[in-house]
C-alpha cells in the first residue's frame, strides 16, 4: 500500500507515492537524497535530523512524511544561495567554529535559525535553554552559542 504526498523541499515541489510509514527523515534522505539530514538517535533526543517545516524547527524523525503534506520543508542544503553564497547562519558557524566534527551541525544550523526568528536578540541563557534539544558531542556548545549570537546579527534579528 502507498500513499501520495506532495509538499515543497528547498522551494521545489515534489510529488511522491510512498508507504504511509516512511518517516519525514528518510524520505529526505533516502527519496530525495538530501543526505546533510543526519539519522542521529531515531528517537527524537539527539536534533540531527533537525529540517524546518513551514519554518518551525521540527525532528524529522518524529513525524511521518504524510504528516508533512502540503508543508513547506527547508533543510540544510536549501539554504546557501543559488551561487553557493552560505546563509548568515552557516557562515557564522563556519566562522565561529561552531562545529568540529560536523554530524549535528545541519541540525543545529536549522534549530538555530528558527530559534533567532522566535527569540530576536536572544541572550547565552535562552539559547542554550532553546538548543538543549540539539546535541554536540564535540564542542561543548561554547562557539556554538557564539555561532548564534554572530548569525542571528548577520540576519538582523
Amino acid at each position: 500500500m502507498s500513499i501520495s504526498l506532495s509538499l515543497t523541499v528547498n522551494g521545489k515541489k515534489v510529488d511522491a507515492d510512498l508507504d504511509p510509514r516512511t518517516l519525514l527523515v528518510e524520505f529526505i534522505r533516502n527519496n530525495l537524497r538530501l543526505t546533510g539530514t543526519h539519522v542521529g538517535c531515531d528517537t527524537g533526543q539527539c536534533g540531527a535530523c533537525t529540517v524546518l517545516v513551514d519554518g518551525v524547527a521540527v525532528k524529522s524523525c518524529t513525524i511521518l512524511a504524510v504528516q508533512a503534506s502540503g508543508s513547506s520543508i527547508d533543510t540544510i542544503e536549501g539554504l546557501a544561495a543559488a551561487d553557493g553564497t552560505l546563509h548568515p547562519m552557516q557562515e557564522a558557524f563556519k566562522d565561529c567554529h561552531g562545529l568540529q566534527c560536523g554530524f549535528c551541525t545541519p541540525g543545529m544550523v536549522m534549530s538555530a535559525i528558527d530559534l533567532v526568528a522566535r527569540h530576536p536578540g536572544a541572550d547565552e541563557a535562552t539559547i542554550r535553554a532553546e538548543l538543549e534539544g540539539n546535541m554536540c558531542r564535540c564542542t561543548g556548545y561554547h562557539n556554538i552559542v557564539k555561532a548564534v549570537k554572530q548569525g542571528a546579527a548577520a540576519m538582523g534579528k
